[in-house]
């Protein structure tokens, strides 16, 4: 009698265990391992790869990010990747690309640079993301308070650093009618020169890449820019 009240309590306890792992699992032990796939790829339009950035930054804004199994995800990209956005970021460590727009591993290509400009090395390696590996869209993300474009407004002078900021000026140039100083103590003057130099390096991809160029022109990809509010997480897609 003992004995078999002993084997129920211990079956109890056990499955209680289990249940409790359970529940663990499902908030961080466990998570999606889906990875986007060649057919999906293929498959996926350059505005269905727009909209999927913006629903998965609307989960990072909301505090409901997908939970995912990164180690299975890293099985399963070993075999080939297929992601479907190039992302062109600042370095700045509160716009990681993958993190703001809730993206597993093997989704995005996000080259990235302080200001978020581009430059030969950078057209080139999109070239190959879109042209090559088949993603379906190019964003240019910059961001709020960003510390580059501040030093562009400054026209600052430091190392090599220098060569970031002149390649930011003519954005900061560009800029006209808005009121007060003409540096980074004018927040309303940043957050125009930062929105014109997201949206000269758009045209600059455009410009200074026939590839990109044509494919964008035959459908195949979209170009497009955003700012990143850093003090919401919010994105937002410029017209």
């Amino acid at each position: 009698m003992k004995s078999a009240f002993y084997s129920v309590a211990v079956a109890l306890v056990a499955a209680s265990i289990a249940s409790l792992a359970g529940c663990a699992n499902s908030g961080s032990g466990s998570g999606e391992t889906a990875t986007m796939t060649q057919a999906q790829q293929v498959a996926m339009t350059p505005d269905q790869a727009l909209a999927r950035l913006v629903e998965g930054n609307n989960r990072f804004v909301a505090g409901t990010s997908i939970h995912r199994d990164h180690p299975a995800q890293v099985a399963t990209t070993a075999l080939g990747q297929f992601p479907f956005a190039i992302v062109h970021s600042c370095i700045d460590s509160r716009s990681a690309p993958e993190i703001v727009f809730d993206q597993g591993l093997g989704d995005l290509f996000a080259p990235r640079i302080a200001g978020n400009y581009v430059q030969s090395d950078i057209l080139g390696s999109m070239e190959f993301a879109a042209k090559v590996a088949g993603a379906r869209l190019i964003l240019v993300v910059g961001h709020s308070a960003c510390g580059a474009v501040m030093g562009a407004t400054d026209n600052v002078q430091l190392g090599n650093l220098t060569t970031v900021i002149q390649s930011i000026r003519p954005a900061v140039e560009q800029v006209k009618n808005v009121p007060g100083e003409r540096n980074s103590k004018n927040a309303a003057f940043v957050t125009a020169a930062t929105e014109m130099n997201v949206r000269m390096t758009v045209a600059k991809i455009r410009r200074d890449s026939a590839i990109l160029r044509g494919l964008e022109n035959s459908g195949q990809i979209k170009i497009v820019g955003a700012l990143h509010d850093i003090a919401t997480g919010k994105v937002t897609i410029l017209n």
